[in-house]
């Protein structure tokens, strides 16, 4: 079956463009995507037959390694190993569906996009053209720099936290932003990594598969507690508010009422939510109703605090807040931890929580539905039997 598929595989892979080497590096490109789906195979197949063995140990040793740092990727003309690589991908996004956490999931594609950087970095100025038009990316090439329309430029580049990132500071000329080759592949990471990350979630998955995949889930998710506290802010996923610590909740009350901070509180806050994923101008926003409020100080502090000078700062202790006086409304997980962060993070890791138990309850309560109606077929069935002999 292996040989035989192979065979197709390379008659496939000669009417498509990309050649064998990108589809296997970047198989999160458009064109590779329809040309698996043209492969017909089989979502059974690729779980269950020993020729896709090597496809899923691979995609399964892709999941893990986005966990422990980073996503080796060694090219082979080896046509096995073409193979198995492409479809590795698809079953890791079954598994990191499987998972169903956000926080995993802008794991994984964070990962898998800077796996993909290293190899953008070689690529050639004309494959960096047509990549980037797979993401929408007006960009046209002069000599030992880039332009790209700066809708494309702001939309890729807002999520990266910099000050150099700013719009005001890059060179503009009639609606193009010049960039050099290693910022125009840096932000092609980020196209990647936003693609990946909309591909989540995905639709429900059915119990066979998530039965199927249990094993494999269940050492990714102890593996992945076992890292989580080494990851950084970033991977903390959206923003929730309403996951925040009393303390951190109760500065933003204020804020948004239009009361004044302490400065300890001020950078308390900042650096937080910092830390937890939202961006300069987005906390900027908050503070504009503040009464002493000026823009261009606010903003010199927050992206002091980012680390513009080169020195991201982190939010403060529990013991350094109730020494400045800023703890304020401790519930009873606060008597458990000693960092607003971790009580974010213990927050989330609960509401994820619940979130399985609700989907492993209604996925129970559909296999009961299937057993009772697979019985009552059964019935009927035996009705129509016994009519028959009589």
């Amino acid at each position: 079956m292996q040989e035989g598929f192979l065979t197709s595989w390379l008659q496939e892979l000669s009417r498509t463009e990309m050649d064998e080497e990108h589809i296997a590096l970047y198989p999160f490109a458009s064109e590779v995507s329809a040309y698996v789906e043209s492969l017909g195979v089989s979502l059974e197949s690729l779980l269950n037959s020993p020729a896709f063995r090597r496809s899923r140990a691979r995609g399964m040793e892709r999941v893990m390694q986005s966990i422990e740092g980073e996503i080796e990727k060694s090219l082979t003309k080896d046509e096995s190993w073409l193979l198995s690589e492409t479809l590795s991908y698809p079953f890791a996004q079954i598994l990191v569906a499987c998972i169903d956490d956000q926080l995993f999931t802008k794991r994984y594609a964070l990962k898998e996009a800077e796996a993909a950087l290293k190899w953008l970095e070689k690529e050639s100025t004309d494959f960096l053209l047509e990549f980037g038009e797979d993401f929408g990316i007006q960009a046209e090439a002069e000599e030992l720099h880039f332009s790209m329309h700066f809708a494309d430029y702001i939309r890729f580049s807002s999520s990266i936290r910099e000050p150099i990132w700013k719009l005001t500071n890059r060179q503009l000329k009639s609606g193009m932003v010049v960039v050099t080759k290693k910022d125009f592949v840096r932000l092609l990471q980020e196209a990647i990594k936003e693609r990946i990350e909309k591909s989540f979630p995905a639709p429900k998955i059915p119990s066979e598969i998530s039965s199927f995949c249990a094993p494999y889930v269940a050492e990714i998710k102890d593996h992945f507690e076992i890292h989580k506290k080494k990851f950084g802010a970033t991977d903390f996923g959206a923003v929730e508010p309403e996951l925040f610590p009393p303390c951190i909740s109760h500065a933003l009350a204020n804020v948004q009422g239009g009361v004044n901070l302490a400065h300890s509180m001020r950078f308390a806050m900042t650096s937080f939510l910092l830390s937890v994923g939202m961006s300069v101008d987005e906390i900027l926003n908050l503070f504009n109703v503040s009464p002493d409020f000026d823009a261009e100080t606010t903003l010199y502090q927050i992206e002091h605090i980012a680390g513009a000078t080169g020195n991201i700062y982190k939010p403060p202790a529990c013991d350094t807040m109730r020494t400045y006086g800023n703890c304020i409304g401790r519930d009873r997980l606060c008597e458990k931890i000693n960092h607003p962060l971790a009580y974010y993070e213990k927050k989330l890791y609960l509401k994820n929580r619940e979130k399985e138990k609700g989907k492993e309850k209604q996925e129970e309560e559909e296999r009961g539905k299937e057993k009772q109606e697979e019985k009552r077929k059964g019935k009927t069935r035996r009705k129509v039997k016994g009519k028959e002999k009589a």
